[in-house]
This record gives C-alpha cells, sequence and structure tokens, in this order.
C-alpha cells in the first residue's frame, strides 16, 4: 500500500507543479511564455496539449489497477515498477524547473532520461499488448515524450545559436516531423500500436494549426504526414484482421 500512496503522491505533484507552471507563473513567467520567446516551428498549438489531460487520467486508472493486481505481482516487481513511476514523476518535475529557471542544455538531458525510462516502462509489456489498464497509458506517455523531447532540443540548439549546417527553420521542422512519422510507424509495425501513433496525429495537426499559412511548407508537410500515419494505421489494422481470420480458418 505504501507505494502505491507514494506513486498517487508523486503523480499529485506533477501536476500541482505543472498547474502553477502553466496557469500562473514560476520564476516569473509561464512554460507557454518561455517557449513562445523563440520562433520554435515544430511546437504544436496550445490546444493539444489537451492530451496531458487524457494522459493522468489514465495514469490514475493505471495506478488503480496496479494497487488491484498487487497480490499476483512479486514484491521485487512491484518495488521495481514503483521506483521507475516515481523517478518519472520527479524527473518531469525536474524537468519544468530547469525549464523554467533558464537551464536549457540540462532540460535536453532530463527529457533524454524521461523519455529512456518511459521506454523501459513501455517494453516492459508484451509486445503486442494494448489495454488500458497494461501499456495504452505509456504509449501515449512515449509518443508525447518524442515530440516534446524534439521540441525541447529544437528550441535549445536555437537559444544556442546553432546555425543549423547551412539549413532553414522550416526544413528542419520538416526533418523533425520525418523523424517523427519514422519513429511512429517503426512502433505501429513492430508493435501494432495505434494507440501511440494517434499521438503523433494529434500532434501533427496542432503543428500545421499553428504555422498555417504563414509557414504552408510546414503546414503541408505536417498535413501529408498526418495523412500518411493514417493510411497506415488503416492498412496495418487491416492486415492483422486479415491475419486473425486466415489463422481462424
Amino acid at each position: 500500500m505504501s507505494r502505491i500512496i507514494m506513486m498517487t503522491i508523486s503523480l499529485f505533484a506533477v501536476i500541482i507543479v505543472n498547474v502553477i507552471a502553466r496557469f500562473f507563473s514560476l520564476n516569473g513567467a509561464t512554460t507557454s511564455e518561455i517557449a513562445n520567446r523563440l520562433p520554435i516551428l515544430f511546437i504544436p498549438a496550445d490546444y493539444v496539449l489537451l492530451i496531458l489531460g487524457v494522459i493522468v487520467v489514465l495514469l490514475f486508472y493505471w495506478i488503480f489497477n496496479f494497487n488491484k493486481a498487487g497480490r499476483k505481482l512479486s514484491n521485487t516487481y512491484q518495488n521495481r515498477v514503483a521506483s521507475l513511476f516515481i523517478l518519472c514523476c520527479l524527473l518531469h518535475i525536474a524537468w519544468i524547473f530547469l525549464w523554467h529557471y533558464g537551464l536549457f542544455n540540462w532540460t535536453v538531458v532530463v527529457k533524454l532520461a524521461l523519455l529512456s525510462l518511459l521506454l523501459a516502462f513501455y517494453f516492459s509489456y508484451p509486445k503486442r499488448e494494448n489495454r488500458l489498464l497494461g501499456r495504452i497509458p505509456f504509449s501515449l506517455l512515449v509518443g508525447w515524450g518524442v515530440i516534446s523531447t524534439i521540441a525541447n532540443v529544437s528550441y535549445t540548439l536555437m537559444i544556442n545559436d546553432w546555425s543549423g549546417m547551412g539549413l532553414s527553420d522550416p526544413l528542419w521542422t520538416v526533418i523533425y516531423l520525418t523523424i517523427s512519422t519514422a519513429f511512429a510507424l517503426h512502433f505501429m509495425y513492430h508493435h501494432r500500436d495505434y494507440v501511440m501513433n494517434l499521438v503523433f496525429v494529434w500532434a501533427f495537426i496542432g503543428i500545421a494549426f499553428r504555422n498555417g499559412t504563414e509557414e504552408l511548407f510546414i503546414s503541408a508537410a505536417a498535413s501529408f504526414l498526418c495523412a500518411t500515419i493514417i493510411t497506415c494505421i488503416f492498412l496495418f489494422s487491416g492486415k492483422n484482421t486479415d491475419n486473425k481470420n486466415r489463422v481462424g480458418a
């Protein structure tokens, strides 16, 4: 029971710090105000952050189920999972403070560490297991983690006056979008993870909406890659259904 209490307190702490940072201010500015100081083209529109509310609800549901399933799990496994979860929460809180106090190079380090831990959670589940009480919350977290990490890296590079190796910011944004799409399609093909891909679709729509006609190249690329992911979801899900029917036959 103490493990569940610590996990719940850790998640509440993340929520409280996030709310303060996003809607009030931390060190004199909100999270979005700091992000908008630079013209980062990979950042999606603010409404995309609604997905964080969905993720939080699913995480509370996951913790509740983890508590119920505790009798069937070994103490060693429960301790490992609880420790990973609490560490993820602490890293997220650390990132918020680093971001608001201008330690942007360290935010990248923390983001990469957090994404690595989320992937460790993700791969602890069976390869094609998609359940609300299992891998789905971490599918959403990993998908959002990739988007936010790339945005964080882009911001940090710009604030450090990176030249872009001669390539324009819009072109680099399209490269980031392409890398994100490759990541999404990898997990769709090898793990049949359609939930994670919906995160990328949601984020790409937000990027296209935020850039609008002012950066038509980026908006068009985001829309095209979004359509590509949706098409692949239908293709792979149809192929998976056909394979099941053959096995059943």
